[in-house]
């Protein structure tokens, strides 16, 4: 299956944030915190729209994921209590949401290749992310594709784990 991905468009928020009010229940659901204090919320996807930062996966012309990817654009990261494997520009992605009715498809993984071919369009070999503590999925996807553990950055005062993939050229 061919997938593709573009910048998303505010006529897209209402497909994009039903799939994250669907995350945000698997969180709960899975008895994860992430996602469970009001953020992110269609105020921030409205955001990463107008900034250019959000991206969507579609089959066929149906969205089924949602990803924002910023260059080397993250304060929080500056601050990371461990080490990051490289000091050298980076994108950073968040807020990842696969539509739960394609739960079990792989596509967080043809997510992440698609991201690390934005990475390399931009002439960038480091991707990095985090997420909180008890994440499983997201975690279990980190180990797979390759990420390596480096510290815990904070977010609105909790602390989550920091991943990055050095990406071979």
């Amino acid at each position: 299956m061919e997938y593709t991905f573009r910048k998303a468009t505010i006529a897209d928020l209402g497909q994009i944030w039903s799939i994250l009010e669907d995350a945000i229940a698997r969180r709960k659901a899975d008895g994860s915190e992430q996602w469970q204090d009001g953020y992110p919320n269609p105020s921030v996807i409205a955001n990463d729209i107008a900034l250019g930062h959000g991206f969507v996966m579609l089959e066929d012309d149906t969205i089924i994921g949602y990803t924002a990817l910023l260059i080397s654009n993250e304060p929080a990261y500056a601050a990371i209590e461990g080490k990051w494997l490289t000091d050298d520009e980076f994108v950073v992605f968040h807020r990842v949401a696969i539509d739960g009715k394609n739960l079990g498809r792989g596509l967080a993984k043809h997510m992440l290749a698609f991201i690390e071919q934005y990475a390399l369009k931009h002439g960038i070999y480091s991707i990095k992310a985090d997420t909180n503590f008890d994440n499983q999925a997201m975690l279990r996807i980190f180990e797979r594709e390759g990420y390596q553990y480096c510290g815990e950055v904070y977010f609105r005062g909790s602390a989550r784990q920091a991943f990055e993939k050095v990406i071979v050229h």
